[in-house]
């Protein structure tokens, strides 16, 4: 029995006491309550102590493990962009392409110790030079990306119901009639090899990496962005219900206009009030139409409304475009595109050193898992060029 536990049963005693004793015993058990509560309170305040000081020491602890796990991270950091590691690296990438290839024993050292869950540590300038390739086609690095396992879906608004004003006392305001429709991304592989002489694999480390990485991430990105604005072009100008009933592809308007002061402008009338960050999308060759209009007009409007202007050869330019075809594109990409990379903005590497062989060529193939798709409903406008169709 503690001392605290001693002082409660003779706290109890003393009560039971009292109603049998004298006037003289009472004032002295009186005082002994007193004593002993004194006690009880000095023992309290000492285990409050004690268990402050644990608390701190766990604090202590807690923090010493973070600040050495932040430290561990921060050297691991610092020794994944080390030169050493990024040349081990590189040499690791080149053994996954040729089996035949035999690493160092020093960069196999250097990335087996590294290693956490059976994944190598891609060095943060692999992951530069991906993000700055994809960056630089200026179409897709508009788009908003996700990175979700497996088909993604996405709702999209078909039509709804208003707001409405109400007053108190009238009657209540109806339910909104809602219609959505289900947009469903499918991944596939985006792919393209390049073909390297036996001097671009006898290329050490960062040279090595960026040489291959930045070329076929931008020629990945660039099919992507073929892809998507592809997908905008063939839109439906109207709103179709598969078998199930489920409206699954978004809608674009169409305008039919030549490249004049003013086609922006209508185009752009016709989206929906949700697309606002607009992106004018043609052949550059349909650039110089639009040029020659600003020309006409001494240069005294701008016919791209202050839009940002992208460009993509896979639209025809207006003078080769036929009747009725889609030549240019004006729209909200962050808001009307989405892109799912199911497996991460990684690129996957595979060698083939069988089919250029006689010509020391070997073929470095790149894959992205890519779902490209179109998300919200009158968020592009397709604009065609005038005239009757054949």
């Amino acid at each position: 029995m503690t001392r605290k536990e001693e002082i409660e049963v003779r706290k109890a005693e003393i009560r039971e006491e009292i109603p049998k004793a004298s006037e003289e015993k009472i004032e002295e058990l009186n005082a002994e309550v007193d004593a002993l509560n004194e006690e009880a309170a000095k023992i309290e305040e000492q285990e409050k102590v004690k268990e402050e000081a644990k608390e701190l020491e766990e604090k202590k602890f807690v923090a010493k493990e973070v600040v050495k796990e932040e430290r561990k991270m921060e050297n691991n950091k610092e020794f994944r962009n080390s030169k050493e590691y990024i040349n081990a690296y590189a040499e690791y990438v080149k053994e996954g392409l040729a089996k035949d290839y035999t690493m160092s024993k020093e960069a196999r050292a250097l990335l087996t110790t590294n290693v956490e869950d059976g994944v190598v540590a891609v060095p943060e300038m692999v992951d530069d030079i991906i993000k700055t390739a994809w960056e630089r086609e200026e179409i897709v690095s508009l788009v908003k990306d996700i990175s979700v396992k497996g088909n993604f879906q996405v709702q999209f608004e078909v039509s709804a119901d208003g707001a409405v004003e109400h007053t108190e006392g009238d009657d209540p305001v109806d339910e909104e009639n809602l219609i959505l429709g289900i947009a469903t991304l499918v991944p596939k592989s985006i792919k393209k090899w390049l073909s390297v002489s036996d001097e671009v694999l006898d290329m050490k480390g960062e040279a090595f990496l960026n040489y291959v990485y930045d070329e076929l991430t931008y020629r990945i990105a660039k099919k992507c962005a073929d892809i998507l604005v592809g997908k905008i072009a063939a839109l439906p100008q109207s709103l179709v219900a598969n078998e199930d009933g489920v409206y699954d592809t978004p809608s674009a308007a169409k305008v039919t206009l030549a490249p004049e002061v003013g086609t922006v402008a209508s185009a752009y009338a016709n989206l929906s009030d949700e697309a606002n960050n607009i992106t004018v999308i043609m052949n550059k060759l349909t650039h110089a139409n639009f040029k020659a209009a600003a020309y006409a007009n001494g240069y005294a409007v701008d016919p791209f409304e202050g839009f940002r202007v992208r460009y993509n050869n896979t639209l025809p330019a207006y003078d080769t475009a036929t009747a009725g075809q889609v030549y240019m594109i004006v729209g909200d990409l962050n808001h009307g595109a989405l892109i799912n990379f199911p497996n991460g903005e990684g690129i996957a590497l595979k060698y083939d050193d069988k089919t250029l062989m006689t010509s020391d060529l070997v073929r470095i193939l790149g894959r992205r898992f890519t779902a490209i798709g179109i998300v919200a409903d009158k968020s592009f406008t397709l604009v065609a060029k005038p005239g009757v169709s054949a």
